[in-house]
């Protein structure tokens, strides 16, 4: 019992010591007025103001939560995306600031006031100067074989057919009335590259950044659900078991010259491509030399995933109730499955169509990988293929559009840069 009042004596100091202050100046404070506006201050006293719509974005974050941590939908960069999307509309808590970027471009003078800066503003920066999709490509560059495109150059031709899904998207953008600008961005959507949607429609349309990166990347956790069924609604039985010749051995020295060829042939042909294709072949570089193994290792892990939750919780950062919740982003996402279904079609399309002229035949199913998915698309591939005959093995063949449809997608972007812009 004794042991019992010791703890309420101590409790009652320090309930004392707390409420001293504001005892000793009561007459200058207004504990009413103190309590209503901690009240008023609350995030649910904003919600209770018609701030609604906040609730609909934190509901729709809980929905890529799940398909990010239970369905395993692209989860490294679903639930970044996910957290920064719940931490832009949690009202009253000021973390981004869209007018800071009014117009496409950074206002810099009002980041000189601290108070009105949130944390988020400070990331996404990263994104609207172009750096993160940057860096993402130099991971993907060092963790990407080119060898297979070598050994097999009419790959290049495949991964050049996917893209034909983001110049017909283009197209058909334009025909529901969103700008030139606007339509060039949701068409990237169809090369299923996320870093290149978003370096390209913060160039173009940073309006329409949250829509576009969430619809890329759903469409690219979604390959093998869209892909298998256009793929098998194209090719007849015969087609899908074609066996296809085992690909040749290529060597250092390719595989060393061919980045630093392409870097140059692009950046001369298309200057506004040379961000990503510089940083895609650098990478690759890094990788092939086999001289600086360390940066090699250091820029396929830890750079990438640090890179990697800045740039998700950017681009959740700017799904804002206002920008997420209208007709637009309704229309990007239908538009950009149908994006991503040309490209996919495109490839096994232009497949059959060589074919016709080829004495070793080509499966048509490597078609549908040379979308920027990678591996994701080349697998599908395979396991296709591998429903219509057990023995073949397309994995190494497939590689070869997927990795070419990368820089198909990166010199897409440098296109409608250099026409748009």
């Amino acid at each position: 019992m004794k042991q019992f009042e010791k703890y309420l004596l101590k409790i009652a100091a320090l309930i004392g010591l707390f409420i001293a202050p504001f005892t000793l100046h009561a007459e200058e404070i207004n504990m009413g007025e103190k309590i209503e506006k901690f009240l008023n201050d609350t995030g649910f006293a904003y919600l209770f103001q018609g701030n609604w719509l906040c609730i609909v974005m934190i509901i729709v974050a809980c929905v890529l939560f799940y398909l990010a941590i239970v369905k395993k939908f692209e989860p490294l960069l679903l639930l970044p995306i996910a957290f920064g999307m719940l931490l832009t509309n949690l009202p009253g808590a000021g973390l981004f600031h869209p007018e800071l970027f009014d117009g496409g471009h950074v206002h810099w003078a009002n980041f000189a006031d601290a108070n009105k800066v949130g944390l988020l503003d400070y990331i996404y920066l990263g994104v609207k100067l172009g750096i993160y999709p940057c860096i993402i490509f130099i991971g993907v560059g060092a963790m990407t074989d080119f060898g297979p495109l070598l050994a097999n150059p009419k790959s290049f031709l495949l991964g050049a057919a996917a893209q034909i899904g983001i110049f017909a998207t283009f197209l058909g953008a334009l025909a529901l009335g969103f700008t030139y600008a606007e339509a060039g961005s949701i068409g990237i959507i169809g090369g299923a590259d996320g870093p290149t949607a978003i370096y390209l429609t913060s160039k173009l349309a940073p309006n329409l950044l949250g829509p576009i990166a969430v619809a890329a990347y759903s469409y690219m956790a979604l390959v093998p659900v869209i892909q298998p069924p256009i793929m098998r609604a194209l090719t007849t039985q015969k087609e899908r078991e074609i066996v296809m010749k085992q690909l040749r051995k290529v060597s250092k020295k390719e595989k060393i010259v061919f980045p630093i060829v392409v870097t140059i042939f692009v950046s001369l042909l298309l200057p506004s491509a040379a961000p990503l294709i510089g940083c895609l072949m650098l990478g690759n570089l890094m990788r092939e030399s086999g001289v600086v193994d360390r940066l090699s290792k250091t820029v396929q892990n830890e750079l990438m995933n640090i890179t990697t939750i800045f740039l998700g919780i950017s681009v959740g950062a700017t799904t804002t109730a206002a920008a997420f919740l209208n007709f637009q982003t309704l229309a990007i996402l239908l538009i950009g499955i149908l994006a991503f279904s040309l490209g996919s079609a495109g490839g096994v399309l232009l497949a059959k169509f060589m074919n016709l002229f080829t004495k070793n035949k080509i499966n048509p199913l490597i078609g549908s990988a040379g979308v920027s998915a990678v591996p994701m698309a080349a697998r599908v591939s395979q396991n296709v293929g591998q429903e219509a005959n057990p023995g073949n093995f397309l994995l190494m063949h497939a590689m070869g559009p997927n990795v070419a449809g990368v820089i198909g997608s990166a010199v897409a972007a440098g296109i409608l840069l250099s026409f748009l812009m």
